[in-house]
């Protein structure tokens, strides 16, 4: 199947979810393809705007080179009727290789994360975003978090200088600026909400016309992930309410317990549905005990996804 070409792509991501599907290990921790593609063939039933490939939730820092190629391969054979989009990262001449790879491979477009590491300024970050765009013909879009900081003014020049970039994923949640971003860049690029748990975040986003947000908790709860979503774009406070009291805040409340359980929690989630994509690695951690029966109970409440 032919890639999609970055201004369709940009399209198929307005007002929409997108899913970041989890990496399946085995019990030796080495990837399972064939689980994973079980689990792209369930969540492509459920009408996400698109699926990202080795992203943050499938553990992309945690992948070797060769794991990376199957997962994405993987991903792309899935037969998805959503495009794929791949995660790069490392330092540039790294990120450039894994865009090649991806593009190879068959990937519809690249989520470029954060360098790694190291602080830089506006113009470094510029130059390792540019010099990405320039080395593929995938539709970009950068991840704003972390140590990739982007300031409008930067944003708005890489917007001219790289037909290819089509779009920012913010992952900060620096209200100021991001209503900066958002007078300038109009229809240019989409604006994505990327902030962890992105739902508890989506109607404030839609207050400044960011309607697509990621959702991790798609990987376990698909059925009442879309139903929240389609309940932000009608503006139905009552459901968006109940849905924040009963699950997305309690839930919220578990992942800000240890840093990396943005991830961990994920993964607990999909094996209390019988979608058990293995341990998390390390350096992450796996939730305690008595945090897998808190997340038990607030699934139990959603009732049955399937």
């Amino acid at each position: 199947m032919a890639a999609t070409a970055p201004e369709k792509l940009k399209q198929a991501l307005a007002s929409g979810l997108l899913s970041f599907p989890l990496t399946d290990f085995d019990e030796a921790d080495r990837f399972d393809e064939n689980a994973y593609a079980e689990r792209l063939r369930w969540l492509d039933s459920y009408g996400a705007a698109a699926m990202v490939a080795a992203g943050g939730a499938g553990e992309f820092f945690s992948l070797t080179v060769e794991e990376y190629r199957s997962v994405i391969r993987t991903a792309v054979a899935s037969g998805s009727r959503v495009p794929v989009i791949a995660a790069s990262g490392y330092g540039t001449q790294m990120a450039v290789d894994f865009a090649r790879e991806a593009e190879k491979l068959g990937a519809d477009g690249l989520l470029l994360l954060p360098p790694y590491l190291t602080e830089a300024s506006q113009e470094g970050l510029a130059h390792h975003i540019r010099t990405v765009c320039n080395q593929t013909g995938l539709g970009v879009i950068i991840y704003n978090r972390a140590n990739c900081r982007l300031q409008a003014d930067t944003l708005m020049r890489l917007l001219d200088e790289c037909p290819n970039l089509i779009g920012f994923k913010d992952g900060i949640g620096d209200i100021e600026e991001t209503q900066k971003i958002t007078a300038r860049v109009g229809d240019r690029a989409i604006l994505i909400n990327g902030l962890p748990t992105a739902e508890i975040y989506a109607q404030a986003y839609k207050g400044m016309r960011i309607d697509t947000y990621t959702s991790a908790i798609f990987n376990f709860v698909p059925k009442s992930a879309i139903a929240f979503h389609r309940a932000v774009l009608a503006d139905d406070h009552e459901t968006i309410a109940e849905f924040t009291r009963t699950f997305l805040a309690p839930y919220g409340r578990i992942r800000a317990r240890q840093p990396g359980y943005a991830v961990s929690i994920v993964k607990a989630g999909a094996d209390l549905v019988g979608r058990s994509a293995g341990r998390v690695r390390p350096p992450l951690t796996p939730l305690t005990k008595a945090e897998y029966d808190e997340l038990a109970a607030l699934i139990e409440l959603l009732g049955p996804q399937d």
